[in-house]
């Protein structure tokens, strides 16, 4: 590629790190890989406005692509490929792998090329307590004639990018006290609460799993579901940029995230194979997984779980865009996504003052999944309230409106106030479980039993229900917001009117607390089913 003048690659400013240093510049003869992500084929037409009429369309009339149709139609051109590769030789770096489903390109090379591809000022930086990454801010630049055809780079800057969303009973002040705390569940007997559809086991279905640390014990598995009296899932590890299935032993750590995700979701769809993908926690290590599992041809998963996010403020613009073009992919072939709103309440545990959303579960090409309380009386519901534990320490549902992506046309009617900014955005959650870990769900992780909630249970929970619908309708639900929104569906959830999340509160219909509420599974599946 002959020299040209470079541009800065729109969406790729990057702030800096919250309480990071910058102690020095980054090692330039350290080999470093980077995800490139291109535009689509057919850039002329953006998917989203067909996804959303695809998310109307009765699930019984749809038709999903392939994974090698989407890529022969949607993918990465191979003439864009070949100038990224082009571009890469004349930089010095190496062309690693590539994917034109993915649209990704892998490049490898020593931090100093890639600084110089890039026009990236690349530091070392640390942050307490013991904390450090390779980091930048501002924007990339790239050459004008690959501005429209880059979405996205990554991997660049790996500063830690997700948190987990899920707490362990005791956290706080008022799950210590006795009296306070209400009982809690197997993953089993919440679905029987909510009535799962009954007479399937998401058999033929694949769920997938991202995480972004800790890892699960086969031991504790089987464990579990002997427990239960059910048989072990097939569970398998998919290693995606180096990540692996690598337990720390601690149930305060991500393996707890890890347990919580394969046996909510195991325990409610004993049939499905469980894919769990093992990623980096950076920008570059979460979205590779996310695309690995959406393309994955040997797993095939119908519905990915996400249970790590971040306040949208933490994330650049390049990274939302990216991912919610990923899952605008993913919902053209049939695979539906729950992703957790978070557990800091409507602030997202941002210390500015301000609300704030969690992202992925603010893509609206996602199910935002947030939390509740859940009371029962033998196989009865007695009362379901917002999760809010904050004013004893512990955590809250997230929800608000977000500040990136605009108010989605089903939503028109859902009375989403308007974003701390004034923009007019995307309302989250969606739907609700039951999260508090007063209510929570049993598990065993590390060899110890626990009692474990957050929104991190919701997002699995719905992606079992998923999986039970998609067998007993025999054709995957894929994206299903818009139909949710609508006034046949809505009639089919626990509304969820008592209870706030330190910014908003619960009311009749969709609220940015718990969205529409809670499932009722049998009526959810009545409601997609054809007449």
């Amino acid at each position: 590629m002959s020299q040209t003048a470079k541009v800065n690659l729109p969406n790729s400013h990057r702030e800096p790190y919250p309480g990071a240093r910058r102690v020095g510049p980054a090692d330039p003869n350290e080999i470093i890989d980077v995800t490139v992500y291109v535009a689509r084929r057919s850039k002329a037409m953006r998917l989203f406005p067909h996804i959303e009429d695809l998310g109307r369309t009765p699930i019984s009339e749809r038709r999903y692509l392939s994974r090698d149709e989407f890529a022969a139609m949607h993918g990465a051109a191979r003439e864009d490929i070949a100038r990224i590769r082009e571009f890469a030789a004349a930089s010095g770096l190496s062309v690693k792998g590539e994917d034109a489903g993915r649209r990704a390109i892998v490049l490898t090379g020593t931090v100093s090329a890639f600084a110089q591809a890039f026009e990236a000022d690349l530091g070392r930086y640390e942050f307490p307590p013991s904390g450090a990454f390779r980091g930048r801010t501002g924007e990339l630049q790239v050459p004008s004639e690959l501005a429209s055809i880059i979405e996205g780079v990554f991997g660049l800057d790996n500063r830690p990018q997700a948190k987990t969303h899920f707490r362990i009973r005791g956290e706080g002040a008022k799950a210590a006290a006795p009296e306070a705390a209400a009982a809690a569940f197997t993953p089993v007997q919440v679905a029987s609460l909510y009535d799962f559809p009954t007479g399937v086991n998401g058999s033929g279905e694949c769920i997938g799993i991202l995480e972004l640390g800790g890892g699960y014990n086969a031991s504790d598995l089987t464990s579990f579901f002997v427990g239960l009296g059910l048989a072990t899932p097939n569970v398998v590890a998919v290693s995606v940029d180096g990540g692996a299935n690598t337990p720390v032993g601690d149930p305060n750590s991500a393996d707890a995230e890890v347990a919580l995700d394969i046996e909510v979701a195991g325990a409610i769809a004993q049939g499905a194979k469980i894919a769990v993908y093992f990623a980096p926690n950076t920008d570059q290590g979460f979205l590779d997984a996310l695309t690995t599992a959406i393309h994955d041809t040997t797993n095939k998963p119908s519905v990915i779980s996400i249970s790590w996010g971040g306040p949208e403020s933490s994330w650049t613009s390049q990274a939302m865009t990216a991912m919610d073009s990923a899952c605008q992919d993913a919902a053209t072939l049939g695979v539906s996504i729950c992703a957790a709103s978070g557990d800091n309440g409507a602030t997202d545990g941002v210390t500015d003052g301000q609300d704030h959303v969690d992202f992925p579960a603010s893509s609206p090409s996602v199910l935002g999944c947030g939390g509740t309380l859940l009371e029962a009386s033998g196989n009865k519901i007695t009362e379901e309230d917002v999760w809010n534990d904050s004013s004893s320490g512990g955590g809250a549902t997230g929800g608000g409106v977000s500040e990136f992506f605009a108010k989605p046309s089903w939503q028109a009617s859902a009375n989403v106030p308007a974003a701390p900014n004034k923009f007019v955005g995307r309302g989250v959650p969606d739907v609700a479980g039951d999260a508090d870990p007063d209510s929570g769900y049993e598990i065993v992780v590390d060899g110890q039993q626990e009692v474990v909630g957050g929104t991190s249970a919701v997002a699995p929970l719905w992606a079992g229900l998923i999986a039970l619908i998609n067998q007993k309708l025999g054709k995957p639900v894929g994206y299903m917001n818009p139909l949710l929104y609508a006034a046949t569906v809505e009639a089919t959830f626990h509304d969820i009117t008592s209870g706030n999340n330190d910014g908003y509160s619960a009311g009749a219909g969709w609220d940015p607390c718990t969205g529409l509420g809670s499932p009722d599974g049998a009526k959810l599946l009545t409601a997609l089913s054809p007449t």
